[in-house]
């Protein structure tokens, strides 16, 4: 058995020694042809058109579409932003793969659940502006007796 063992690594010593350079050259181009890998999250239109799957888009009016990247990123979707400057105010096209569509929805979803909870959110500093104004605001009386007690 110890002996199959070294004449297998002996073989593949020797079979390894042979390779020549244009085949070294050859697994090289391979391995990087193979590591080359298309982008994910946000990127253009056209590179999301090379992943080779159909794209659909959602209209958006929002202004603060960069917070959106954070949930897209999030559920993974990969996504291609434009805006629509022919119409007043503009709107935003956010194309994505048609395979995401449930990942999309879901991302959105909880977008504006979470912006709507921080629209809603009292504001602390301006609750205690308002509260130093009603204390600024308000006559306070003293009344300053002296009593001795015997």
């Amino acid at each position: 058995m110890q002996e199959d063992i070294n004449h297998r690594s002996i073989t593949f010593g020797v079979n390894s020694s042979k390779m020549t350079g244009k085949l070294l050259l050859k697994l090289i181009k391979l391995y990087l042809t193979h590591k080359k890998e298309l982008p994910h999250g946000k990127q253009t239109i056209k590179q999301l058109a090379k992943h080779g799957q159909g794209m659909t888009n959602i209209e958006i009016t929002d202004k603060n579409i960069k917070c959106f990247e954070k949930y897209a990123r999030k559920y993974g979707v990969d996504f291609a932003l434009k805006k629509d400057i022919t119409e007043t105010p503009p709107k935003y096209l956010v194309f994505f793969k048609a395979k995401d569509n449930d990942a999309i929805l879901s991302a959105f979803k909880e977008f504006t659940a979470d912006r709507m909870r921080k629209i809603e959110k009292p504001s602390v500093l301006q609750e205690l502006r308002e509260q130093k104004e009603k204390i600024k605001n308000a006559v306070v009386e003293k009344v300053k007796k002296k009593e001795q007690v015997r």
